[in-house]
């Protein structure tokens, strides 16, 4: 069994906003002596959520909240949640560039960070140097950094500028060199935030590929912070969902993903359109999607290999000839995999609804998003993208096992059958 490489229990960090160091004597020493008992910080308390949706009125504010989980030897930890999370905070933390306000972390093993550009190097030396000085500060002797040295260059692919102080250096060949350093040096424990982005795809990608070997071959800890999903699903073994400086999903890599991408909650199975601007005097509008089973039961989990449909309601303001509503599968990324459409219809003013009957069992577990049109003699007056999403879950329904079909490339067409129905005023 794998030893854990990072242990980290009820970990909260408290920022205060505004100035600092202007409060009270007395506040400071209260503060001091509470710190020398050993008790908690007595003005703490009055943080708030890290909300940043809504305008607070303390001066505090909490970055972390009670975070708690274990990463362990080999294993790539992914880090995800939305700007303003907690994910730079926590990583700052483990890699000691800032205190915890409470909690506490234990760690097996020499950890390299890579945070932000800049981080780590000092701007007046060389590259040269700054590797060397890197590795002592790891611990290495400088032996062992001079038979690395050759390795970090070459990587890196800044052979031509070692001997220039990094100051000089571009944002990329920064990130670049740094992150060779971090990855070359032998940390038991790699920490990497979206720093990456700075490089080009093709660094990039050969960072996933660094990152990914050491941690298989070497039996290292990866923590790997970034926004891009693809990334992190093709690099991880395991994930982490923070939001709002606190942590809401962790474990299985997909389930954390489809929660981060899905807004947080993996529980609708009713969606509501809201109303279209009045000056728009659209002819009609979708009111609203719901996915049921056959039956028209409301799903807000549709098991693996199981049939499903989609019910959507709309009103008509006036008579629309040739009236076509379309109902488009999306994948995470945006990606279209499915469409299908109504077929010309001259309809009248009033409610109706669309049952959209899917009729392919050749879906993965995970989130797919929906996006609905209304058109009239093919010119859409009305595009709804990704306003509601299907949550289909790893528990398949082993009845339909036969009927799956192993894999299919392309867009898919009028997969689904399509019933319209003018509902009573």
């Amino acid at each position: 069994m794998a030893e854990i490489a990072i242990q980290v229990e009820n970990l909260s960090k408290l920022y205060q906003l505004g100035e600092i160091s202007t409060g009270t004597l007395s506040r400071d020493l209260q503060r001091w002596w509470a710190g020398v008992r050993g008790q908690e910080d007595p003005f703490q308390k009055i943080g708030q959520a890290n909300d940043r949706s809504i305008k607070g009125t303390s001066d505090f504010v909490w970055a972390l909240q009670d975070i708690s989980f274990e990463a362990k030897q080999g294993e790539i930890l992914g880090i995800i949640g939305r700007n303003g999370a907690g994910k730079s905070t926590l990583l700052k933390i483990l890699s000691r560039v800032t205190k915890p306000t409470t909690g506490r972390i234990r760690v097996r093993g020499r950890m390299a960070s890579l945070l932000e550009v800049g981080t780590g190097f000092h701007p007046e030396l060389t590259g040269r140097e700054n590797i060397f000085l890197n590795g002592a500060i790891m611990g290495m002797r400088k032996d062992e950094i001079r038979r690395k040295l050759d390795e970090i260059v070459d990587f890196a692919g800044v052979e031509r500028y070692l001997d220039t102080p990094v100051k000089r250096y571009s944002s990329g060949m920064y990130v670049r060199l740094a992150f060779a350093v971090a990855a070359h040096l032998e940390p038991e424990i790699l920490v990497v935030d979206e720093v990456l982005a700075v490089g080009d795809a093709e660094f990039q990608k050969k960072c996933l590929g660094k990152m990914k070997d050491v941690s298989k071959n070497d039996g290292r800890t990866v923590l790997f912070v970034s926004h891009n999903m693809e990334a992190v699903q093709n690099l991880c073994n395991r994930g982490l969902l923070l939001s709002q400086g606190k942590m809401i999903a962790s474990g299985n890599l997909g389930t954390v993903v489809d929660r981060y991408l899905s807004g947080g909650a993996l529980s609708e199975a009713r969606f509501e359109f809201a109303p279209p601007d009045p000056n728009e005097e659209l002819p009609g509008f979708a009111r609203g999607l719901v996915v049921e089973d056959l039956d028209g039961n409301p799903l807000s989990e549709v098991p693996l290999w199981d049939y499903w449909q989609v019910r959507i309601t709309f009103r008509l303001d006036r008579d629309v000839p040739h009236f076509v509503i379309g109902l488009g599968m999306l994948s995470q990324l945006g990606l279209p995999l499915q469409t299908s459409w109504s077929q010309p219809i001259d309809l009248s003013i009033g409610e109706y609804e669309a049952i959209f009957s899917n009729n392919d069992l050749n879906y993965s577990s995970g989130v797919y998003y929906f996006a609905v049109g209304l058109s009239s003699y093919l010119r859409t007056f009305q595009y709804l993208n990704q306003k509601a999403y299907i949550h289909i879950s790893e528990i398949p329904n082993l009845k339909n096992a036969k009927q799956v079909i192993n894999s299919k490339s392309g867009l898919l067409l009028n997969q689904k059958s399509v019933q319209l129905k003018q509902l009573a005023i």
